[in-house]
């Protein structure tokens, strides 16, 4: 299957029809699910629980799903936001992660509005 075609076959369970609809119900979504994601990693670093991978997985999921939902109310393929986010990525860091670069990241940003707050 391609990201494409899940994000057709999630909007299949999606309840919303307009994208304003679609936004707000992906935003919420999208934090309930993380912090879902997020609680499963705190069971086991501070609980004393294994790491539950296929709960994880399930949870992971969900904010991919939340993610498409996202994408169709902005009326673009997960697709497009993948790939726009490999070419922000690849501006950022040309050779791959640099640490140096990280901790720069405003001054080299600089000029490039869509990157600041990612």
């Amino acid at each position: 299957m391609t990201i494409n075609e899940y994000q057709k076959l999630a909007q299949r369970t999606a309840n919303t029809k307009r994208p304003s609809d679609k936004l707000e119900n992906a935003c919420l979504g999208l934090a309930g699910e993380c912090g879902e994601v997020c609680d499963v990693m705190k069971k086991a670093l501070f609980q004393g629980h294994a790491l539950d991978r296929e709960h994880m997985i399930e949870e992971l999921g969900d904010c991919a799903w939340y993610l498409a939902e996202a994408a169709s109310g902005l009326g673009v393929s997960l697709e497009d936001i993948l790939l726009q986010n490999i070419a922000k990525l690849k501006r950022r860091y040309p050779a791959g992660f640099d640490p140096e670069r990280s901790m720069n990241r405003e001054q080299m940003d600089a000029g490039q509005e869509d990157d600041k707050n990612a």
